[in-house]
């Protein structure tokens, strides 16, 4: 029985330990860019962060979303060549909104979590978003505006 208390032990340590990395990465890594931004930090760490770029040459940045969320909507914003977001989800989730012409180029990695890009559309002019991240025990979904979320509750 005393193994299984070391265990435990061991695992609430480490997730205690993750928790304030967070809460101190909280008090050092501010959020940056607002709808008219060309290059966006979001970032959510035990809170949630909403936005509906409006950007005309939107060329990326970055999401990360720790024991929190966030929703970044894409669909009014015009993509600049090279455009590049890097989503990292640790413990949290990240849902992107693409208008239905670009094309998503995932290399973004998960463990323990999920990453779900939508597929190419056929045109090959078509603008490209290139996503990069990770997923560590959360998700990151990109889909195109009109899509239906999917409720998973």
């Amino acid at each position: 029985m005393s193994l299984i208390r070391r265990l435990l032990a061991v695992k609430l340590g480490a997730l205690l330990g993750v928790m304030l990395a967070a809460v101190l990465a909280k008090r050092f890594i501010p959020s940056r860019g607002d709808a008219e931004s060309d290059d966006l930090s979001l970032v959510a760490i035990f809170d949630g962060v909403k936005l509906k770029s409006r950007s005309q040459a939107f060329t990326g940045g970055s999401a990360l979303a720790w024991f929190g969320g966030i929703e970044l909507d894409l669909s009014r914003a015009q993509l600049a060549d090279g455009a590049r977001l890097s989503a990292n989800a640790i413990f949290g989730g990240i849902d992107v909104v693409v208008p239905p012409s670009w094309r998503v180029e995932s290399t973004g990695r998960a463990l323990l979590g999920g990453i779900d890009a939508p597929a190419a559309p056929a045109d090959p002019g078509a603008p490209v978003l290139a996503l990069d991240g990770m997923a560590v025990f959360g998700g990151i979904a990109v889909r195109s505006a009109g899509d239906p979320v999917v409720d998973s509750g």
